[in-house]
C-alpha cells in the first residue's frame, strides 16, 4: 500500500527538494493540467513557483502532459494515461485535478468518459466553461481564413512537440453554442467534488500581454483576465472572482505565475485579493486537505 514517508523520500532524493511542511500532503496525488498554448516541460513549467512551493509542504505534484492545442477528446486520452501511470506510481486510487483555461474543459471530459472514478475532485481556474461571445464573432469572419490561421498555428504547435494538434476544434470549442452542448454532455458527477475560480485584469494595461484583448472581450463578454470572462469561468461552487490588491489586477497569465513573483508587497484587505498566486494554490491544496481529499 502506499506509504507517504516513503514516497516524500524519495521525491526528496529524486529532485533534492527538502518538504518543510505537511499542510498540502493531501489523500490523493494533485494532478495539475495546463491550458492551451504551451506544453508541461521540465526547465520551463507552465506553473512557475507553483509545483515546487506545493512539494515542499508535502504535495505529490504531477503533469497531464497533453498537447498545447490538441482536441479536448485526444489530450484528454493523454491525461488518462498520466493519470493511470499516477496512480502506479503512487498507489493512490485516485487523484486530485488541478487545471487550468482549456485543461479544465479536458478534466471534465475525463471525468464523464471513463475516470469518473479515478477522480476525487477537480478545480477549475479561468476555464471557459460556458464559450465566448467574442470567439462566436470572430467566427462569423471567412471559414477559409479562421482555417488558414488554425493550420499556421498547428504547424507551429507540431514543432514545439505536439503530436496531434488541432487548433480549429479548439477554436469552435470556444463559441457559445459548442460550450452549451459541452456542458449538457459533461455534467460535473456529484459525487466528485467540483470547484471553479475566476480572476479578472482591471484595465487595458494590468498586463501587456493582453492589452489588444482585454478591450476586445469585455466589449463582448464583460469583466476578463484578458483571455476568459468571469462569467465563463463560473462553474460548480464557483469560488468568486479574485483580484490582486493593486491596482494591475492578475491576467490569464498572471494565474499560472509566468513572471514568477508576488504581484505586490500590499496585504489583502479582502478574501477575493491575491497578493502572491503561489500561495493562493497553497490555500486551495489546504482547503481540499481539510475536505479529505
Amino acid at each position: 500500500m502506499y506509504n507517504t514517508a516513503l514516497y516524500s523520500l524519495i521525491s526528496w532524493i529524486a529532485g533534492g527538494r527538502l518538504t518543510v511542511s505537511n499542510d498540502c500532503n493531501l489523500r490523493y496525488p494533485l494532478l495539475m493540467v495546463h491550458g492551451m498554448g504551451f506544453r508541461d516541460r521540465k526547465h520551463l513549467c507552465y506553473w512557475g513557483r507553483v509545483p515546487k512551493k506545493l512539494e515542499s509542504r508535502g504535495a505529490r505534484v504531477f503533469f497531464g502532459h497533453q498537447d498545447s492545442v490538441g482536441s479536448v477528446e485526444g489530450n484528454a486520452d493523454i491525461i488518462a494515461k498520466s493519470l493511470d501511470e499516477i496512480l502506479d506510481l503512487t498507489g493512490a486510487d485516485k487523484v486530485n485535478i488541478l487545471a487550468h483555461s482549456k485543461g479544465g474543459l479536458e478534466a471534465r471530459y475525463l471525468i464523464n468518459h471513463g475516470y469518473h472514478d479515478k477522480v476525487a475532485s477537480v478545480t477549475t481556474i479561468d476555464t471557459p466553461h460556458h464559450g465566448s461571445k467574442t470567439v462566436d464573432f470572430l467566427m462569423k469572419t471567412p471559414k477559409w481564413i479562421v482555417k488558414t490561421a488554425a493550420k499556421g498555428t498547428d504547424i507551429w504547435m507540431w514543432i514545439l512537440g505536439d503530436r496531434h494538434p488541432a487548433s480549429y476544434q479548439c477554436f469552435e470549442l470556444f463559441t457559445t453554442k459548442t460550450a452549451e452542448q459541452f456542458n449538457i454532455d459533461n455534467p460535473a458527477p456529484e459525487d466528485i467534488y467540483c470547484q471553479s475560480y475566476a480572476f479578472k485584469c482591471k484595465g487595458s494595461f494590468s498586463d501587456p500581454v493582453f492589452c489588444i484583448t482585454y478591450p476586445v472581450i469585455r466589449r463582448f463578454d464583460g469583466e476578463n483576465d484578458g483571455m476568459v470572462s468571469v462569467t465563463s469561468a463560473e462553474w460548480e461552487n464557483f469560488k468568486g472572482v479574485h483580484t490582486a490588491p493593486s491596482n494591475r489586477g492578475i491576467s490569464h497569465a498572471d494565474v499560472v505565475d509566468l513572471r514568477r513573483r508576488r504581484f505586490t508587497s500590499r496585504t489583502p484587505s479582502s478574501d477575493g485579493e491575491v497578493s502572491d498566486i503561489a500561495d493562493f494554490y497553497v490555500d486551495i491544496v489546504k482547503e481540499l486537505k481539510k475536505m479529505g481529499y
